[in-house]
């Protein structure tokens, strides 16, 4: 499953957390996990990142790891 949303932190309240992450879970583990360069509001951009890299992993451009997916997570859409 790939999941664009925000970062989960206990130690940090919800209202103060403005991190998007990428995250690649297989069987309810998360395999990897990257930064992106999406604003929290960018509701359309998340859509759209999760959907290219869906789409690259079902494929086979892409492999379920950090390294292969950091790039995508670095462009702004």
């Amino acid at each position: 499953m790939v999941h664009v949303g925000m970062l989960e932190d206990s130690y940090i309240a919800d209202q103060d957390i403005d991190t998007v992450v990428l995250e690649l879970r297989i069987g309810g583990n998360v395999v990897a996990s990257v930064e992106t360069v999406l604003s929290a509001d960018d509701v359309d951009g998340a859509k759209a990142l999760a959907r290219q890299v869906a789409d690259g992993l079902a494929s086979g451009e892409l492999e379920p790891r950090a390294s292969a997916i950091e790039p995508l997570a670095d462009q702004l859409r």
